[in-house]
């Protein structure tokens, strides 16, 4: 892009950028406050193609969500159900193992695994549910327990942090998702989640993981009463974070969904905001090497379109997993897409599609038989 062609408040960033030099808080806020949507992600596909180049990457994975119970009552969750509702559900080890099974033969590779807070289930459960399925799929990589579990398996087993971490990776464990960091700035954190765990507990602990030899994902929630401020100082922390332990493989902005929350009356991110997110995502986290346009909660369009706005990664072909699914599905998506549907979406948008393993390992498959 043309140097002249940037806005005049965008043209110091874009030097910036050409240096290698990391953005600041207030360059940040500037880059979600501009009109010139276009200008910015332009900057971000700059970044994007100079980091990953045409590629762009996908998975065939299961998502696998094991309980809907959770002591948490989190404003913009409509997935949770306490211990007696009617709506409750608690999928035991041997159901998980013959979903996985399912999956496992539909090719699948990664199991995204994440629940509810359970407030009587001990550790047990969550080391069993990673040693059957790895007994049963050694091949598998268990992506499991977002760091609020892992907080959460600590307390409610009465566990010092070294020893869930262990533990898990002793049963099976191979990386961890993103979810659970929402927003890390105070106060706006403990008006969304105030029963959850803390912004900076979270961060503790993905550090605690990374040092263990655990990679793991991060994740931001947008679109409800949070500021550009407040994202900003997220995305900050989050590249502070990396640039001590390296243990962030992919950053994900999630974008909220109001319908059957506590906060529905909100309206929920724009197509324009859902892209700038993205974009100065991708400007703040040099250091993280993957941004993900999530399409289940983006839509498919949407999720096109960003790559071309900083995105490199669109997740994988995903089947329900639980109820979790249903609760941020975007508005006329279904919860699963084909691997030639994923690579159409891909060259539709002047991309090249690779399939990936979870720490983005190229995956080579045989082609399919010609028929004559």
């Amino acid at each position: 892009m043309k140097e002249e062609r940037l806005p005049q408040e965008l043209t110091g960033i874009s030097e910036k950028l050409d240096a290698g030099e990391p953005l600041t808080f207030d360059e940040g806020v500037a880059l979600f406050k501009s009109d010139d949507l276009l200008a910015v992600g332009a900057l971000a596909n700059r970044v994007r193609e100079r980091i990953n180049g045409d590629i762009t990457y996908f998975n065939v994975n299961r998502h696998m969500n094991y309980t809907n119970v959770c002591v948490s009552d989190c404003s913009f969750c409509g997935f949770y159900r306490r211990v007696r509702h009617p709506e409750a559900y608690e999928w035991t080890v041997e159901e998980c193992v013959e979903i996985a099974r399912k999956a496992y033969g539909e090719g699948a590779r990664e199991l995204h695994i994440v629940g509810g807070l359970h407030p009587r289930w001990q550790f047990d459960y969550y080391t069993g549910l990673l040693k059957e399925l790895k007994r049963n799929f050694p091949d598998m990589h268990l992506k499991a327990f977002t760091m609020v579990e892992i907080d959460h398996i600590g307390r409610t087993c009465r566990l010092s942090d070294e020893e869930v971490i262990s533990g898990l990776i002793e049963a099976g464990l191979d990386s961890c998702p993103g979810g659970g960091a929402e927003i890390l700035r105070e106060p706006t954190r403990s008006k969304i989640c105030a029963h959850k765990t803390s912004g900076q507990r979270w961060l503790e602990l993905s550090r605690k993981v990374h040092n263990a030899g655990i990679p793991t994902n991060a994740t931001m929630l947008y679109g409800h009463i949070e500021s550009y401020e407040d994202r900003v100082d997220h995305l900050i922390q989050l590249r502070d974070l990396q640039s001590r332990t390296d243990g962030f493989r992919c950053f994900i902005p999630l974008a909220f969904h109001p319908k059957g929350t506590a906060l529905a009356d909100l309206p929920g991110p724009s197509g324009i905001d859902s892209l700038k997110t993205i974009a100065v995502s991708r400007l703040m986290l040099p250091n993280i090497p993957h941004i993900k346009a999530y399409w289940v909660m983006l839509g498919k369009q949407i999720a096109q379109v960003a790559l071309r706005f900083g995105a490199d990664d669109l997740d994988g072909t995903i089947n329900d997993g639980g109820s979790l699914m249903e609760s941020y599905l975007a508005e006329g998506n279904d919860n699963q897409l084909t691997r030639p549907e994923i690579e159409d979406l891909v060259r539709g948008a002047g991309r090249i599609p690779v399939e990936r393993d979870t720490l983005y390992g190229a995956i080579q498959r045989e082609p399919a038989p010609l028929v004559v």
